[in-house]
């Protein structure tokens, strides 16, 4: 695969696909990536495990070697901080943070390096540096392996920011970012590493700031972020058999946010519900809420209403767990508090 022309990289047709999950879509744009750059390399914990991490890395050590599959100790700030020095000196960095709450170490190399070098540098310098940061759910994880901080990332200039929720953006999005010039953080729900889309065997790239309607309706628009989606498509679904019709949009990236999409659907239903697998105050939900309410849109039939996290942090108990995230009927109690 010799294709060095990255910028003409485009999904042409559907017509060579396979059915694969969520976590083979990521190893497959990395493998592919690798095979047309000999400047994209993969940094990690543990990276170089038989198993891969979470089956997303899996095989490249032995296909790539050890300097560009390169293994890191736990120290998150060092290797954080290495793989913007790699990107700043001619690699294509993709780093793995399996937790994306001790990522925090690195808070100040992303914060007074990553987000701003190429500001700092007037543009005469780049940080083509992929941060894929997991989020973990279930199984016991705790306050320390479950927090989701993509407003925080979001504030932030100078980052693009992605949520990829289906095999087929995560694979695209990775070579869209691995390819373009931009320091990117794509947060990944461990909860969706196994489910399975239809994805194209070649590379491809998705577009940051082009959100999706995944559904199409009349009656709401639901903004579902991230993870949120999948709940979000099924009370959709549910809701239609009670004759609610129900807009889904998928924003996919949240810097840049497409804006518009999801004004021009407001415009259209007049109510808003935001489904943001995140706390409630000061987030994600907030900021697309507050688009809508500055774009003063007329015939709006309801108040905005956004379906979050508690303001608190995430038990260990299995039997708390289930109380504490957002889940369907959430959702759907929502919704009908918007078309009452």
């Amino acid at each position: 695969m010799k294709n060095k022309n990255y910028s003409n990289l485009r999904v042409i047709s559907m017509k060579k696909y396979k059915n694969i999950s969520y976590a083979e879509a990521i190893r497959e744009g990395t493998l592919q990536a690798m095979q047309m750059s000999k400047k994209v390399m993969v940094m990690g914990q543990l990276i170089d495990f038989k198993s891969g991490i979470f089956g997303t890395t899996t095989g490249l050590v032995e296909k790539f070697g050890n300097k560009r599959v390169r293994d890191f100790p736990v120290a998150e700030s060092l290797m954080t901080s290495a793989g913007i020095g790699a990107a700043i000196t001619g690699s294509r960095v993709i780093l793995v943070h399996m937790r994306i709450d001790f990522m925090l170490y690195s808070f100040d190399a992303i914060v007074n390096w990553m987000s701003l070098w190429r500001f700092k540098s007037n543009n005469k310098s780049q940080v083509p540096l992929v941060i894929r940061a997991i989020v973990g759910r279930g199984w016991g994880q705790g306050p320390q392996h479950s927090k989701s901080f993509h407003s925080w990332f979001s504030n932030l200039p100078g980052i693009n920011v992605a949520m990829p929720t289906t095999a087929f953006d995560a694979k695209g999005l990775l070579l869209e970012s691995i390819f373009g010039n931009n320091p990117t953080i794509i947060i990944e729900h461990r909860s969706l590493f196994n489910l399975k889309d239809n994805v194209p065997t070649e590379p491809y790239r998705v577009r940051f700031g082009k959100a999706v309607v995944r559904k199409k309706g009349k009656d709401v628009t639901l903004v579902a972020i991230g993870v949120m989606l999948i709940d979000s498509l099924k009370a959709a679904y549910e809701l239609k058999l009670q004759g609610i019709s129900v807009e889904v949009i998928d924003p996919i990236t949240l810097s840049p946010l497409d804006r518009k999409t999801i004004i021009n659907s407001v415009k259209k239903t007049g109510r808003l519900v935001v489904v943001d697998p995140s706390w409630t105050s000061f987030g994600a939900s907030s900021e697309i809420i507050t688009t809508v309410v500055e774009s003063n849109i007329k015939n709006m039939k309801s108040k905005p209403l956004r379906v979050n996290l508690p303001d608190s942090h995430t038990p260990m108990s299995s039997a708390l767990e289930d109380k504490f995230y957002t889940n369907k009927n959430d959702i759907i109690r929502a919704i009908k508090k918007a078309i009452k």
